[in-house]
């Protein structure tokens, strides 16, 4: 998958995964990232359960990166949280 798909992949994913968690988005490039990095989550995950991951710019693909996302963004968000209670 080149570069531009991934992005394009990634800002879908991450905006959909931030108004799942938290109902606001993060901001236009922390959902760009957390969305690359929950496509790469989400292909780990569904790997692990003999699913394929990743495969293009399509919706199996966008689901994967969005249930990856969404992981990312409640461990983001844990983390978060937790420090400021510290």
């Amino acid at each position: 998958m080149s570069l531009l798909a991934w992005i394009i992949l990634g800002l879908v994913a991450g905006f959909v995964a931030s108004r799942i968690v938290n109902n606001t988005g993060q901001g236009l490039v922390v959902d760009i990232l957390l969305g690359i990095v929950g496509a790469v989550v989400g292909g780990f995950l569904f790997n692990q359960f003999g699913q394929p991951g990743v495969s293009g710019l399509n919706l199996y693909s966008l689901l994967v990166a969005v249930v990856g996302a969404v992981v990312v963004l409640w461990l983001y968000h844990a983390l978060i949280d937790r420090r400021r209670v510290l």
